[in-house]
């Protein structure tokens, strides 16, 4: 419908506090009671946008996570202008909770130019949105199965009262109550809640980084499903945007998990928009911990 996101009235609208200082608050908390990282991000690079041209677009950002986000009390956003050139400005932002950084990134934006230097992977062939299920008429599904045990239906209810701005649809969900280890990939259909419209291109990046975040790193424990979750957290989080694209549009997220070892997982990821264009690469690293001891049966 025509509603406007939540991303855009609330979750990524600042308040300016002085030039270069901006206040964020929050939309929706996980249930480990942590900042969700792509609010962060998100919220970051709306900081870093308000500090170059409407003519810049940013092209990269790169972050780390140095301390777990209070839900309790909001997030100050400092811009630093490091460099602002022809062709490319580099904007540094710190996120700042009771005095201390918990976070940090390094945006560089560009003014559009030209070049016959172009190629791209192919987008994966995958049914449309529209033949798919979203994650909350999956969990419906579930929900209405009587034999469901009660642990996973306390859960998935819990999930599904969540106010994620964030519609998604799984192109292959996968079995929630199996461990069977999976190989570490996932496709799902991704777009924002709501309606953004035609606007700044920065306006679509910033919901982008707010999407990104959601579900990645779980991509790479798809393969290590026997094994129960004691923490799991960001470390870091890159992203690089191509061409331009709506991000309340349906986009498909292409996941993978290259690597994992050391309590540390790495994923890649692709935003793919309908007709076949590359819109965004994103990579991150996280603190994956186990229970050393596999489940021995999750029903």
């Amino acid at each position: 419908g025509d509603l406007r996101s939540v991303l855009i009235t609330s979750v990524l609208n600042l308040e300016r506090l002085e030039v270069d200082l901006f206040r964020g608050r929050h939309h929706w908390v996980p249930a480990t009671q942590r900042l969700f990282g792509g609010q962060i991000v998100g919220q970051a690079l709306v900081a870093a946008a308000h500090a170059v041209s409407r003519d810049e677009q940013v092209h990269s950002l790169h972050c780390y996570f140095v301390r777990t986000g209070d839900p309790k009390v909001p997030v100050l956003y400092e811009v630093e202008r490091t460099r602002t050139g022809k062709s490319f400005s580099v904007r540094s932002i710190k996120a700042i909770q009771h005095g201390k950084p918990i976070f940090i990134c390094q945006a560089s934006f560009q003014l559009s130019q030209g070049s016959p230097v172009q190629h791209q992977f192919t987008m994966p062939t995958v049914p449309p949105p529209e033949e798919l299920m979203t994650q909350d008429d999956l969990i419906q599904k579930f929900l209405q199965n009587p034999n469901l045990a009660e642990g996973y239906r306390k859960r998935l209810t819990k999930i599904q009262a969540q106010d994620v701005p964030i519609e998604i649809k799984p192109v292959n969900p996968p079995d929630i109550f199996g461990s069977e280890p999976q190989e570490p990939k996932q496709l799902f259909w991704v777009r924002a809640r709501g309606y953004i419209g035609e606007t700044d291109m920065k306006v679509h990046c910033c919901v982008a980084a707010y999407i990104s975040d959601y579900a990645f790193l779980g991509t790479a424990l798809l393969p290590h499903r026997q094994y129960r979750i004691k923490f799991m957290v960001s470390l870091d989080h890159s992203m690089w945007f191509h061409a331009p694209f709506r991000a309340d549009h349906w986009m498909l997220y292409e996941c993978e998990s290259p690597w994992a070892g050391g309590c540390r997982g790495l994923v890649q990821g692709r935003l793919w928009r309908r007709d076949g264009v590359l819109a965004v690469t994103c990579a991150q690293e996280g603190v994956i911990r186990v229970e050393q001891t596999p489940n021995q049966s999750k029903l």
